[in-house]
């Protein structure tokens, strides 16, 4: 205000001087000058026009006023002047008249004249004693001084709350003789005064007033009514004793006391004060002095009957009134914990000892039933606002959530075309770069001292996030979804019972008036509903995006470079983290059970002995249960989204190059076989040896493939994916793989000029290309699920044509050789295609026997399995077998390596070669003589 002073008197100071103005200010300025200036003059008129018609109608009433006060002064005037005409003519009839003889008849003379003066004296100063009584509210004296337009203010007064059982009862009183009315009238005044009470603190302006204040005095004043019309208004049966701190009857009493006759002159006399003070009032006539009011008609006292009919329908009456004015009242508050606070204030002005005093004992004798302003009155409608205020909640947390997904997918694909992309957006298109890139917040503060077992179950470190794939962009999600769900959850918990504090009805029950916390199971059903409908509602949004996303990546082979699939992994690997990462959620739908910690580890006996048996969930847990599962089987759906669009475009590739015909593509798809000698058993006895070739490795774009699959799965954070998507991704793969060598089936049974015939080397690498993908594309789990290797009808199919295009013959020499060509080639590229095997088809079990005819190439490390498998290590590439057909058992040797194109010096590989030659026949170890490092040049 200081700042503005200067300034506008400045502003007045230049509009004097036009000239100056124009020289000192600029147009704008003068503009706006000049639309001040016109605010001040309509704000000018404004207050004018609002004085004179304020002022108007106080002229007229202060002129009325003024006319009265003439009149009532000419009247005055009048009757001075008569009553000293009427003096005069007694003094000029006195002298004339005949002197009386000496008796007591001028002492009765006197009298009346002292009589009448003292009447006239009363009559002066009675309107001062009423008004001395009106402003001391002592309007029964003031009614006694028949002054009837106390009225108005008595029936103000039964409105008013924080008033005396005692002047209440005055107040009726002065209403009874006033108007001549009856008990029952009486009652019903009291009762409609309070009703209009009542309406008026429901509807007046909610300026400066808190909400908390007003409902407490609603119910203060519901309370003080039911015990003053107790007080008032009932009597007690015939022959039972009074209660001293039970006050009733007090307005027959009253009545009593006032209108009754005494003897001995016990009663309360009207001017029986004002006698003891005042020598004239000892002039007053006895009709005067004496006068007691009277009623017409007998107060008869209201029946019980009578009095709790009334009653019941008053409280009826008000329960309207009262809903519909709380319910606009509750409006005012915005939040859950001032809800409580409502609720705890009249908690505690109920139970408070002097408001529940005795009031059972009042309704019982008033209603003949206790009275319950919380459960019958107040609750519902708190409970109405609780659930609205929660539902406002929630809506607000799943539309920031639908906002901020949408946000984040759309950064995800701003990234793209962008130069310099966010790293944490960046770490989205590639899991593998997140999981490698070390943090300072990859182990947790307490590591060094904290036991393994006494952590959380899921840690928020940067190494747990790193084993569960949850990329930076989702934490982020979780964590301002988690946050929200906190910040209304803290909100809700005030209005529920804390942990640590014992309730009521257990500690207490005779001092309570009412069972806060009786309605905690239905506020948690609330909590519980709201919070599964603002997960339904983004999973719902999850579900519209992937619909979308699969509706454009549909038979696009382009997919993989895009962004769409980006956001999809998003949304999947979200859905698979909101569950854990959002502790709060959990909390929300299991309520306080959610909130305890439990142990990060379960003892190995306990798991032990659940193992195999159905658990029984409580309802809540059963709810929490289904919520996760609805999760996940979102995240499920958007790992299929892209799983799908992956193994499409991958194997659309791989079935080009298996379908290309040409010499280039069959050479660049070619790989080196591996030389065996075998002796077979003539017909005469003797032996002859043979060299037959044989595929060692699959052909290189089955390599390619994989390995493209195995990149895929590994951006994508694969050591997390859900084990259902990995084997639907294999399913898929398997059967677009038999399609793809369907068709080149068809191809080459369909003769095409230019086309070149199926060899029957073609054909066995083929065979052993698409039985080593249908092994490494199988589970274990599913081919033990059937009891039995049963392998898929069309892949028999392909291998039976492939086995008719080689010679019979030749097809049982090389049958065995290839099963174990296959079995070292799983074993040797189960920890490179890791990720799609699986586990189960990495190791070799501990109990399996080898009963093969060349050294296994299997390294045990220690004589118990405890976490470790065997470790694979591959042989030399040159095998010599010796096969006999009188199946006796022989020993495998191991020969040197036979000369071929890879002894070259310029081929590469030939070093390792010659370190391998020269370090045989030395004692020393040597890491090259393990085989390990040689087969790295196949």
């Amino acid at each position: 205000m200081a700042a503005t002073t200067p300034s506008s008197a400045l502003k007045r100071l230049d509009l004097r001087d036009p000239a100056a103005l124009f020289e000192t200010h600029g147009a704008e300025e003068i503009r706006g000058l000049e639309r001040q200036v016109r605010a001040e003059i309509e704000h000018k008129k404004e207050e004018l026009r609002q004085m004179v018609g304020e002022r108007y109608r106080d002229l007229i009433e202060a002129a009325d006023t003024i006319g009265q006060m003439r009149r009532c002064a000419e009247g005055l005037v009048d009757a001075v002047r008569a009553t000293d005409q009427y003096c005069a003519r007694l003094r000029q009839a006195g002298p004339g008249a005949p002197r009386p003889p000496r008796t007591p008849e001028p002492q009765q003379a006197s009298q009346k004249f002292y009589s009448m003066a003292a009447q006239i004296k009363l009559l002066l100063e009675i309107p001062e004693k009423i008004w001395s009584s009106m402003e001391a509210s002592q309007y029964l004296h003031a009614t006694q001084l028949y002054l009837s337009t106390i009225l108005h203010e008595s029936k103000m007064l039964l409105k008013c709350q924080a008033v005396s059982d005692q002047a209440v009862a005055e107040a009726l009183c002065s209403i009874m003789l006033l108007e001549e009315s009856s008990p029952r009238q009486a009652l019903t005044d009291f009762l409609l005064a309070r009703k209009a009470a009542i309406q008026k603190l429901l509807n007046q302006p909610h300026q400066g007033v808190g909400t908390k204040a007003q409902i407490c005095s609603l119910v203060e004043l519901l309370a003080t009514t039911l015990n003053q019309a107790h007080a008032l208004f009932y009597t007690l049966p015939e022959g039972q004793l009074p209660d001293p701190s039970l006050p009733c009857g007090l307005l027959f009493s009253t009545l009593e006391t006032i209108t009754g006759q005494h003897p001995n002159g016990k009663g309360i006399s009207v001017l029986q004060e004002e006698m003891k003070l005042c020598s004239w009032f000892r002039h007053l006539p006895a009709s005067i002095v004496e006068f007691q009011p009277a009623l017409r008609t007998l107060a008869h006292p209201i029946s019980q009957e009578y009095l709790k009919d009334t009653l019941q329908k008053w409280i009826h009456m008000c329960n309207e009134d009262i809903k519909s004015g709380l319910t606009n009242l509750l409006t005012y508050v915005k939040n859950i914990k001032g809800l409580a606070g409502i609720r705890d204030a009249m908690w505690e002005l109920l139970t408070n000892e002097s408001t529940n005093h005795s009031w059972d004992v009042i309704c019982r004798r008033l209603l003949e039933k206790p009275l319950l302003f919380w459960e019958d009155l107040t609750q519902q409608l708190f409970l109405s606002r609780l659930q609205t205020l929660m539902k406002e909640g929630f809506d607000s947390i799943s539309s920031s959530s639908k906002e901020l997904l949408v946000s984040a997918l759309q950064e995800l694909e701003s990234s793209a075309n962008s130069s310099t992309p966010n790293k944490h957006v960046h770490f989205e298109h590639n899991m593998s770069l997140f999981l490698w890139t070390e943090s300072p917040n990859d182990l947790p503060p307490d590591a060094a001292w904290v036991n393994v077992a006494n952590r959380a179950q899921f840690a928020s470190t940067g190494l747990s996030m790193k084993a569960h794939a949850v990329s930076p962009c989702v934490q982020s999600f979780c964590s301002a979804l988690d946050s929200k769900l906190k910040v209304q959850l803290d909100d809700l918990l005030a209005y529920l019972p804390s942990d640590d504090a014992s309730l009521p009805k257990d500690a207490s029950p005779k001092n309570s008036a009412f069972d806060r916390y009786a309605d905690a199971g239905t506020v948690q059903e609330m909590l519980q509903m709201h919070s599964v409908a603002c997960i339904q509602h983004i999973t719902a949004r999850i579900c519209a995006e992937l619909q979308s996303i699969e509706e454009v990546v549909h038979r696009q082979l382009g997919v993989l470079t895009g962004v769409k699939l980006h956001a999809v992994l998003f949304m999947a690997r979200l859905c698979q983290s909101l569950g854990e990462l959002c502790p709060h959620l959990k909390q929300c739908i299991l309520g306080k059970s959610g909130s305890s910690e439990k142990p990060a580890r379960e003892p190995r006996a306990l798991k032990k002995q659940g193992k195999g048996k159905a658990q029984e969930l409580m309802p809540l847990q059963t709810k929490w249960q289904e919520v996760k599962g609805l999760l996940l089987q979102q995240s499920v759906i958007a790992y299929r989204v892209w799983s799908s669009a992956v193994v499409q475009v991958l194997v659309h590739e791989f079935t080009q190059s298996l379908l290309s015909d040409d010499a280039g593509s069959v050479l660049a798809t070619a790989t080196s076989w591996d030389e065996l000698e075998i002796q077979e058993e003539t017909e005469s006895g003797s032996s002859v040896t043979s060299k037959i070739r044989l595929p060692v490795q699959p052909s290189w774009n089955v390599q390619s493939f994989l390995f493209s699959l195995c990149q895929e799965v590994s951006r994508a954070g694969g050591h997390a994916l859900p084990k259902v998507t990995v084997q639907e991704a294999l399913r898929s793969c398997v059967v677009q793989v038999a399609a793809a060598y369907e068709k080149l089936a068809e191809e080459k049974q369909t003769k095409k000029e230019g086309a070149f015939p199926v060899t029957q080397n073609q054909a066995l690498q083929l065979l052993y290309d698409l039985r080593y993908l249908s092994i490494i594309l199988t589970a274990k789990s599913e081919e033990a699920k059937s009891g039995r290797s049963k392998q898929d009808s069309r892949t028999e199919k392909v291998i039976d044509y492939l086995e008719g295009l080689i010679d019979p013959f030749d097809l049982d020499v090389f049958t065995p050789h290839l099963n174990s060509n296959l079995s070292r080639l799983v074993q040797r590229t189960s920890v490179l295609f890791g990720l799609v095997t699986g586990t189960e088809n990495q190791f070799t079990p501990r109990s399996s026997t080898f009963n093969s005819q060349e050294p296994h190439n299997i390294l045990p490390l220690a004589t118990s399995q405890i976490r470790f498998g065997l470790l694979p290590l591959s042989m030399t590439s040159t095998r010599k077998a010796r096969l006999t057909s009188r199946g006796a058992e022989t020993k495998a040797q191991v020969v040197p390596p036979a000369l071929s194109r890879a002894d070259d010096p310029m081929h590469p590989g030939s070093l390792f070669r010659q370190l391998v030659n020269e370090e045989e026949d030395t004692s020393t170890p040597s890491l090259f003589k393990l085989g390990w490092l040689s087969s790295m040049t196949k």
